[in-house]
Parts: structure tokens; sequence; C-alpha cells
């Protein structure tokens, strides 16, 4: 097995067991890292558990756009209404259902709280969603970082020159062109997030970008397998990205 990986894992959403079964067939070792891309929580049944393995483990994690929510919503104060409203519209109220004690819950956010919204590994750049194409990296928000879709991925040039955008967010099946399981990759960027919690595919996936390896596990029946890269990756037209969403919108 190959040491010293950097090993990329997709948008969790609570599927603590499906992450379990990820790590079984990833069997990382003690010199590879491991770098989760935000979105945790919501919707899964076990956010708590995916938090704690990921928090314990002092694994990297980048916040994604369901942590900026929970952030909104449980303020210092006790809660904003409308956004914990919004929060449990989104998939929240699974996450408080996993949760035992109010006061883990607040451990918890407050160590999301400290996730960075982007990450800088020299060939490498981590964002949960993506980056806005005509702002410079000092002047990208929470906004863009956690939420951003269309704009990013209808780019027609990389942002940067010399690292590939690694994001989750945006379920790859929902771009234009590819299938269920499938990763996207467009200009200078490679969306991983497979939609492991929608019933339409259920993949949650793991990549190691340097040896060019796929590992996902279907969180509803615990099927896996392992593909190169090359065979797991759909390129983009950024030409029908806007078309592709418009037509989701009218569904």
């Amino acid at each position: 097995m190959s040491s010293g990986r950097r090993i990329f894992i997709g948008d969790v959403h609570g599927h603590y067991d499906g992450l379990m079964a990820l790590f079984d067939a990833i069997a990382p070792a003690s010199d590879d890292q491991i770098y989760f891309l935000g979105d945790l929580i919501d919707r899964g049944p076990k956010s708590c558990d995916v938090v704690e393995f990921v928090k314990e483990n002092g694994y990297t994690c980048i916040m994604g756009n369901h942590e900026h929510l929970l952030l909104e919503a449980l303020i210092e104060e006790g809660v904003h209404p409308p956004a914990l409203q919004a929060w449990l519209y989104s998939g929240g109220q699974s996450t408080v259902s996993s949760y035992k004690s109010v006061d883990h819950l607040l451990e918890h956010r407050n160590w999301i709280r400290t996730l960075p919204t982007h990450l800088d590994l020299g060939d490498i750049w981590l964002a949960h969603a993506g980056i806005h194409p005509g702002l410079p990296v000092s002047e990208q928000t929470t906004q863009e970082l956690c939420w951003i879709r269309e704009r990013f991925h209808s780019m027609t040039q990389p942002y940067f020159e010399d690292k590939l955008i690694i994001i989750g967010h945006t379920i790859t099946f929902t771009l234009p062109g590819v299938n269920p399981g499938e990763l996207a990759q467009g200009q200078g960027w490679l969306d991983i997030d497979t939609g492991a919690y929608h019933p339409k595919s259920g993949w949650l996936t793991g990549v190691d970008v340097d040896h060019h390896q796929v590992y996902q596990v279907n969180v509803f029946d615990q099927s896996a397998r392992t593909l190169p890269l090359n065979q797991a990756v759909t390129q983009i037209d950024p030409s029908k990205v806007l078309e592709r969403r418009r037509h989701l919108m009218q569904l």
C-alpha cells in the first residue's frame, strides 16, 4: 500500500457508517494526510458521530455551507430564529436529532468555528464550493467560498495557473453530462461531491490525487469500488453549465 498519500473526502452529510466503510477501503497509513471538504453534517442520520470522528482524529477540514448554516443559527446568545429555520429546513433537523445533549452540540459548534474557509497546499487549493473568478483571493468571502456555483463552474480559464482547486458542495450529477457517482472536472477544478445523501447516487468519494486513485462507498448498500481517477472523471463544458442549471430549476 502506498504511504504519504493526500486523501480528499467529499461531502459526508452525516453518513457515518458510509464514512467508516470508506476509511476501510482507503486504509490510511500513519503518514497519510486526510482532508475533508466540508458538509460533514445535515441530512444523514449521524452528523454528531461524523464531526466527533473528524475532530478527535485531528483531520483537516474546511467549512462547508452546512457548517456555515449551523453557525448562523447557533449564535453565542442562543439561537437566531430566521437562521435556525433556514438551517433546519436544509437538513439541520437530522443533525440536531443526532446529539444526545445540547452541550455536545455546542462543543462541536465551537470546533466548527475554527474551520478555515479555504486551504492552500501549494499545488492544491481547497474550498468547499469554489472561488469567485472575478475577485482576488484576499477578497473572497465565506459566501463565495462556501456557496458559489455557476459563476465558478462556468469559468473558461483556470483561476490559478499552478494549482488544482478541489471542491465539494455541488453534487456532480447536477452538472452537464455527469452520471451519478462520477467526478466532475472543469477549468482548473475538480468536484468530488458525488451526492452521498441523494437517493439518485449514494456515493461517498475519497480521492488520492497524487496516485490518481478514487475510492467510493455507497452509503445505502455499503458497496465499495476503487477506480483510476481518469476513469472516474467527466470533463465539463463550461458553456453548458448555466443551461443545465436552468433546466434543473424548471423540473
